[in-house]
């Protein structure tokens, strides 16, 4: 019987700042969605610029993103459905695919914290503080910026790197998250 290649832990990196990208590959099939691709795509846009000079200055990647009820399938498998898909729902999906070094999380729910190893892993990686960016702005960027509050993190939300089904739902969970959380919401460009 050949022998077995051995498991290899991943090695962690370090750092106090770390950007989670929740939910940004994502295949845009909820009510409301058709009309907000163009929002999504400017976030995306914004989201990717800032990816790039927070990774300059050594902030970690962590993808926390839905498995869409997937279970049998793993982040790869989300992305490259999402890559395939037509038009704009395709096209950020490949503007904000993942790098080799970037972390992945899949998670059931709304949170990135909700039943998955996030906290865990920021932990680990002695992470003080996160900025929270992608989709949806009053859903799931909002429980998730909620949550890393709640966890003692310093928690920042550009307002410029989400998107909602509506401008008024944006600007309601942006609002909530600057005045009862204390989060910074100022642009990320």
């Amino acid at each position: 019987m050949p022998a077995q290649p051995s498991l290899q832990p991943t090695r962690l990196p370090r750092s106090q700042v770390a950007m989670l990208l929740v939910d940004v590959i994502n295949p845009f099939q909820f009510p409301g969605a058709d009309r907000m691709l163009p929002d999504i795509l400017e976030a995306a846009r914004a989201i990717a610029q800032l990816k790039r000079r927070m990774r300059q200055r050594g902030a970690i990647a962590v993808y926390a993103n839905d498995n869409y009820g997937t279970w049998h399938s793993e982040f790869s498998d989300v992305l490259g459905n999402c890559q395939a898909l037509p038009g704009m729902r395709g096209d950020v999906a490949q503007m904000l695919a993942p790098d080799a070094q970037d972390l992945r999380v899949l998670k059931p729910q709304h949170s990135g914290f909700h039943s998955t190893p996030l906290q865990h892993l920021l932990s680990k990686m002695g992470v003080k503080k996160v900025v929270v960016v992608g989709f949806i702005t009053d859903m799931c960027v909002f429980t998730t910026a909620t949550d890393a509050c709640m966890l003692g993190y310093q928690v920042a939300v550009p307002s410029d790197c989400t998107a909602s089904v509506t401008a008024e739902r944006k600007s309601a969970a942006l609002a909530q998250l600057k005045t009862a959380f204390g989060c910074s919401t100022a642009k990320g460009r």
